[in-house]
């Protein structure tokens, strides 16, 4: 008899410790498997949208590059952004740069830094000009006399070419510029203008542009 509850008594202990260690291989397999499995999901959810956020932000930052980029390469594409300041310093007036070399198709804007003044080509007739220096199939420009200040004149050069000119109101003080579109060619290649001198166009074509200092210095 006492055999036997002894044998019983060591079955039940035997019984309690599967028991026992069944119970916790039951909790990390359902609460700590099921923790670490839900907790997994949550990162994964977090980083999931962490991700998202990140992503949509670099690629907004993209698209906001790309548009800066597009504009830029537009403006390069259209020859925008390239001007010639009309100043009046003390006793000089000029226009800086003097010399300019541009692409066909380019805009230049001409602005009026101080003082009145105008751009006008040199073509017979226009703006008082006596002789052309133009290419014979450019548009002649004339911004007539300009005197606010910071006030612009645009004009877009097609034709191939030298193109010399001048302001109305300075022209017998020299106030003469030229530039020089694509290649050098046409009136404006004999000789000096006949109210100044500006710098010659194979110079200007392998500089891009010359500063009235540095060609009146």
């Amino acid at each position: 008899m006492k055999r036997r509850t002894f044998v019983s008594a060591a079955s039940a202990a035997a019984l309690a410790g599967l028991a026992g260690c069944g119970a916790p291989t039951g909790d990390d397999g359902n609460g700590g498997n099921g923790g670490e499995g839900d907790g997994a999901t949550t990162e994964e959810a977090e980083d999931g949208e962490t991700t998202e956020e990140e992503d949509g932000e670099t690629t907004e930052g993209t698209e906001t590059t790309t548009e800066d980029t597009e504009t830029t390469a537009g403006e390069d594409g259209d020859g925008g952004g390239v001007e010639v300041a009309m100043i009046t310093e003390g006793s000089e007036y000029y226009f800086d740069p003097i010399g300019l070399a541009v692409e066909p198709g380019t805009t230049v804007t001409f602005v009026n830094e101080s003082g009145a003044h105008s751009s006008t080509a040199y073509a017979e007739g226009n703006g008082g000009a006596e002789v052309t220096r133009i290419p014979e199939d450019a548009e002649p420009w004339d911004s007539e006399t300009i005197s606010e200040e910071g006030a612009t004149f645009e004009h877009t050069f097609e034709v191939e070419g030298t193109y010399d000119y001048f302001c109305i109101p300075h022209k017998t003080l020299g106030m003469v510029g030229r530039i020089v579109v694509g290649e050098p060619g046409g009136p404006g290649e004999e000789g000096m203008p006949p109210d100044g001198e500006v710098p010659d166009s194979d110079t200007i074509v392998e500089e891009g542009s010359v500063s009235y200092e540095d060609f009146s210095g």
